[in-house]
């Protein structure tokens, strides 16, 4: 049996911020310390324009919620047709218990459930486990979903450039939810797919609090990350795996109809595009209007292409993830 994407589906909150907000915010709540960002440098150096904030009564559950609904409703499908659903995000309700258990019990579903988290590679490595399960015939029907709310973690208080600079990862996140429906099939359908990890690049970019290193103090409960570093291990240790993939199955980026990859900034997406050599026409840029939704990226690019009519049934599509860790991550796909 193949693993094949049924159907994919995102979900955006309403209230968008500006990049101009941002810095007006920043300033605003970092007037004590005379701290003010450059006017404009968000964007300038990102390339987004908006990113998207949850409503104050909205968790990680609830967005992939509303993604999964939109799903099944789209498939003529219901909750208890699902024998297992995996919640694949970098964000969750809670420590304990497991955020796919609140989704499920929100939707109606009554399959067993688990997490996956691997900072923006999890709703991918959720993708990847769901494909096995289904390729050794344990499941049939998996729901993949995740729901990313970063905008809870972004510090507004800042104290110097110093700290503008560590936080600034947080300025270009954005809120959203996504579900992507995986049955078996005995053809078509995931392909191919390899990881990888440096994981000696760790700590480049962190949310520490909440775990046993912090388990409460608030000064840990804020983004910090380095951007340049985390740029430096993508590119040291990321073109093999992908130029690898094409290699091992006789594909050039002009097979696929899209090539879906993970987007942090503008400038790093051209530099990384650059560099595998992917057509310009082939991506799908969610950036500028829409931010880094994290580990959603990767199926919001799907799901947009799949309503612009940029790919469909017998398309194959390639999705290219990176993330903090620092991991890596292939998949290519026959819709």
């Amino acid at each position: 049996m193949r693993a094949r994407i049924a159907g994919v589906t995102a979900y955006l909150p309403e209230r968008t911020v500006t990049s101009a907000e941002v810095e007006a915010r920043v300033a605003a709540e970092s007037a004590g310390h005379g701290f003010r960002p450059l006017p404009t440098i968000v964007e300038r150096m990102t390339g987004i324009r908006t990113r998207h904030v949850m409503r104050a009564d909205q968790q990680a559950s609830d967005l992939a919620v509303e993604a999964a609904r939109k799903l099944l409703a789209d498939r003529g499908a219901a909750p208890h047709d699902l024998d297992l659903l995996i919640f694949g995000s970098a964000s969750q309700d809670l420590i304990e218990p497991a955020t796919a258990h609140i989704v499920a019990a929100k939707l109606g579903a009554t399959c067993p459930v688990f997490d996956v988290k691997n900072a923006c590679n999890s709703f991918l490595n959720a993708l990847q486990i769901a494909e096995a399960l289904i390729r050794t015939g344990q499941h049939e029907r998996v729901l993949v979903c995740g729901g990313e709310t970063p905008s809870r973690a972004i510090r507004w208080n800042v104290r110097d450039r110093a700290q503008f600079v560590d936080a600034f990862a947080g300025y270009t996140l954005s809120d959203g939810g996504a579900a992507m429906l995986v049955e078996a099939a005995p053809d078509g359908g995931i392909f191919y797919r390899d990881f990888a990890a440096v994981s000696t690049a760790w700590d480049v970019g962190t949310l520490p609090g909440g775990g046993s290193m912090h388990p409460r103090d608030p000064e840990f409960s804020y983004f910090s990350g380095d951007g340049r570093r985390l740029k430096d291990a993508f590119i040291a240790n990321g073109p093999e795996l992908f130029v690898t993939a094409l290699e091992k199955t006789g594909l050039t980026w002009d097979d696929f109809a899209i090539v879906a990859v993970h987007q942090v900034t503008l400038p790093y997406l051209d530099v990384l595009r650059t560099i595998l050599g992917i057509p310009v026409e082939k991506l799908v840029v969610t950036l500028p209007d829409h931010g880094n939704v994290a580990s959603v990226t990767l199926p919001l690019q799907l799901a947009t292409a799949m309503e612009e009519g940029r790919c469909g049934p017998g398309d194959r599509v390639a999705l290219v993830g990176l993330a903090g860790g620092v991991s890596l991550g292939v998949t290519f796909a026959e819709l």
